[in-house]
């Protein structure tokens, strides 16, 4: 950095524009915070929502939980809403809100590094640099698509993309083609995709276990009633909410209580599929909830038709136009898609963010990622993530999550500001492994760590560090407030002002509207 250099400063930088990211901004307006910057490395807000535009891709939660508790949506088209309308929903968010005069679109953070001197992130990106006060990482652990290293792959000489990095300029109508994976995303894909391709083999390591849908649109009167009695929506998403929160023990305490759930999913198979080799290639081993439950009325009946071919096996080489799975079949394709996942226990973003001891946070973590409160990493000084280690669910609303992380991200905040002068708020490591430990105990007994199967939740070493073992009232509970007890308190030594930062407002001061009725944009 050239020695005369005025670099930008900001209190807070949020990364990423997905829900995390954008609730973020909305939390720190209505707390009076409008000197921060949301650092976007796309053109558009939007996140995951944004990136995942598959065809069929669709919310496996109901639209009216999965959506912010301060900005309700009552013109939601279907209990289960797609991507289009989920995405339209956000980008009327950051309009309501006033986030736009906030964001720095197509600025990928390459590095943020923690200055011990000047108690402040310095933050490289694709646009530029800056600095600030705190860093809320919102990322989000289902942004960097996660490809397997097949050999041969190279020389494909078809059409090879992911999910969620869908090419919409090739056209698929009439081709012959590879689906690997029989996830979340997968099992929406194959039946949009199944009456125009010539031919599909989906190609299935491990197959999940799928519900009935229950979706149907939501008409005017309907939409028309929420609008004039806002108090319907709130009953609504109460009921959805509390319906979920009565399913946790099953999930987390008794998974013997899934029984039930199973049965219904075997006789989903059953009715779909009356082929017995292929229902037997169809059903898991492993109980129900052990994986993420997936929902589609349309995926067995996509699997029985006649061009598609179910190979239980996952895909372990391509051979020119060829692909070729583990138990030795082979299919000859035009194109590969996969729906492989994401890098969740190994978040990439994690290899940008130098901590106090000149270690990165992936350093930090290689024996598995733990924060305090999936917020704070030790280290790492007034860095807090959102969406992080152990916060994710199984049977509910991310949302609820976030709005609960934001809480404590308010609060910690509110404590840095109590605390006067340039202060910073580091995790003590103590606090961390004390949080750790009691989280890990509690996820022993969950059907996540116990139901016999191998997941996206668990990362290498088949540690669970990605979901809650608990309600989310638990989880608000313990993300109420900031204990100092569990920070060390660190201070800038004499003389390090951190003049050289040239402090911007970077939006009016105008207060934010408390609450907004959000009307999302129809498709």
């Amino acid at each position: 950095m050239a020695e005369n250099e005025h670099v930008p400063h900001v209190r807070v930088a949020v990364v990423g524009s997905g829900f995390g990211g954008l609730g973020a901004a909305v939390r720190l307006r209505r707390e009076g915070i409008t000197d921060f910057v949301v650092l976007e490395r796309a053109d558009s807000v939007g996140g995951t929502w944004r990136d995942n535009s598959y065809p069929g891709c669709a919310c496996d939660v109901p639209s009216h939980l999965y959506s912010f508790s301060f900005a309700p949506n009552p013109d939601w088209p279907r209990t289960f809403s797609g991507q289009e309308h989920i995405r339209a929903y956000l980008e009327h968010v950051t309009d309501v809100f006033r986030l736009r005069p906030h964001i720095r679109f197509g600025s990928e953070v390459k590095l943020m590094t923690w200055d011990t001197q000047k108690l402040r992130w310095a933050i490289e990106t694709s646009s530029g640099r800056l600095t600030a006060d705190v860093v809320v990482s919102a990322t989000g652990p289902l942004s960097d698509p996660k490809i397997p290293q097949i050999p041969g792959l190279d020389g494909f000489p078809g059409k090879v993309f992911h999910s969620a990095r869908w090419d919409h300029d090739y056209d698929l109508r009439g081709k012959r083609v590879a689906m690997v994976g029989t996830g979340a995303s997968a099992i929406q894909i194959v039946p949009s995709i199944q009456p125009d391709v010539a031919h599909l083999t989906l190609l299935q390591r491990t197959p999940p276990w799928v519900l009935p849908r229950v979706d149907r649109a939501i008409g005017r009167f309907e939409q028309g009633l929420h609008r004039a009695l806002p108090f319907t929506t709130r009953l609504r998403r109460g009921l959805l909410w509390g319906i979920r929160e009565l399913q946790v023990q099953a999930f987390t305490k008794h998974p013997d209580e899934l029984g039930l759930v199973e049965r219904m999913a075997r006789r989903n198979i059953a009715r779909a599929i009356k082929d017995p080799e292929l229902r037997a290639a169809l059903t898991p081993d492993y109980r129900i909830g052990c994986k993420r439950i997936l929902l589609s009325n349309t995926y067995y009946p996509a699997l029985a038709q006649p061009n598609v071919d179910v190979v239980a096996a996952g895909l372990s080489e391509v051979r020119g136009s060829t692909v070729v799975a583990a138990d030795g079949s082979e299919a000859e394709v035009d194109a590969i898609v996969f729906g492989t996942g994401f890098h969740v226990t190994d978040m990439p973003i994690a290899e940008r963010v130098v901590g106090v001891d000149g270690r990165t946070l992936a350093e930090a973590w290689k024996d598995g990622m733990k924060a305090l409160r999936g917020a704070s990493a030790a280290g790492f000084p007034n860095w807090m993530t959102i969406i992080g280690p152990n916060t994710g669910l199984g049977n509910s609303s991310m949302i609820l999550m976030i709005e609960s992380q934001l809480n404590y991200m308010a609060d910690f905040l509110r404590q840095l500001d109590v605390l006067g002068g340039r202060a910073a708020l580091d995790a003590r490591a103590a606090a961390v492994d004390a949080w750790n430990h009691s989280v890990q105990e509690r996820m022993k007994r969950t059907v996540w760590n116990t139901g016999g199967c191998t997941s996206w939740y668990l990362d290498a070493a088949g540690r669970n560090t990605t979901v809650w073992p608990g309600t989310t009232t638990e989880f608000r509970s313990a993300t109420r407030r900031v204990e100092l007890a569990e920070y060390e308190v660190l201070r800038a030594p004499a003389g390090a002002t951190g003049t050289d930062g040239a402090r911007t407002d970077t939006a009016d001061t105008a207060d934010t509207e408390k609450t907004a009725t959000v009307e999302a944009t129809r498709a």
